[in-house]
């Protein structure tokens, strides 16, 4: 479901849900089951768009609706159905068409800006490579980058206003598969364990897929419910997850 809004928040923030609510006649949306997610700022009327895929114009149309206009891409990593490219055969739309729809920056995480050019096509010079800890303001919305690496070497999750938007590092049942290209399971477990620690319970975990019956939930419960943070040790999680 469509995230609802409050019209008192200056934080403009939707989560929608490829197959759904966007890309509705794109039988791999449907199947795929990704999140994009829209976050800005109300006052300035301006959003970044996290992982456009599928159907970029189907998201610049729910911007528009809203009276806001997009000024950024966030990438949460470089997989095709997160920013477009080639996948299994298929060539989803996602970036780069954004990109010839209005000129905007693409941020994404240092040690993933290389795949993410190769994957879309796009220009070095339209990526921005940020570290972990940087901060990407919309208007007077700061979102916090952090580093995830483990199911992608660049994997980054977006930190706003108590919401971690985690991409494919975490979903509130599981986590993202390790066994791709670029996987590495020991950095997956000091993500999801060391990295994001600090993130408190409070916060709640928007995730780049819909595999659960909710479409977010709190960290705190996350962290209660799902089986990836069972292991209380790297060599408990290896020998749970190390494949």
């Amino acid at each position: 479901m469509t995230i609802a809004m409050s019209t008192d928040d200056r934080l403009y923030f939707r989560q929608l849900l490829s197959g759904r609510d966007f890309a509705t006649a794109d039988p791999m949306a449907r199947q795929m089951v990704n999140f994009a997610y829209l976050i800005g700022d109300r006052e300035a009327g301006e959003a970044v768009v996290v992982d456009p895929a599928y159907d970029v114009g189907g998201l610049m149309d729910a911007l528009e609706a809203d009276g806001m206009r997009c000024t950024g891409v966030l990438a949460t990593h470089y997989h095709p159905d997160h920013v477009g490219g080639s996948m299994m055969g298929f060539q989803i739309s996602g970036a780069k068409e954004l990109l010839e729809l209005i000129s905007v920056p693409v941020h994404a995480q240092r040690d993933e800006a290389g795949f993410i050019a190769e994957v879309t096509g796009l220009g070095d010079d339209e990526i921005i490579g940020h570290d972990s800890g940087d901060v990407v303001s919309i208007g007077a919305i700061d979102i916090e980058l952090i580093h995830t690496p483990g199911h992608t070497p660049g994997s980054q999750c977006f930190l706003v206003d108590g919401r971690l938007v985690a991409g494919d590092t975490l979903f509130l049942e599981g986590c993202g598969r390790t066994d791709l290209p670029g996987g590495d399971p020991a950095a997956l477990y000091h993500s999801l364990h060391h990295r994001l620690a600090r993130v408190p319970d409070d916060a709640v975990l928007y995730p780049g897929h819909l595999y659960s019956p909710q479409p977010s939930a709190p960290m705190g419960d996350t962290r209660r419910d799902n089986f990836v943070f069972m292991p209380r040790s790297e060599e408990q999680w290896l020998a749970m997850f190390g494949g």
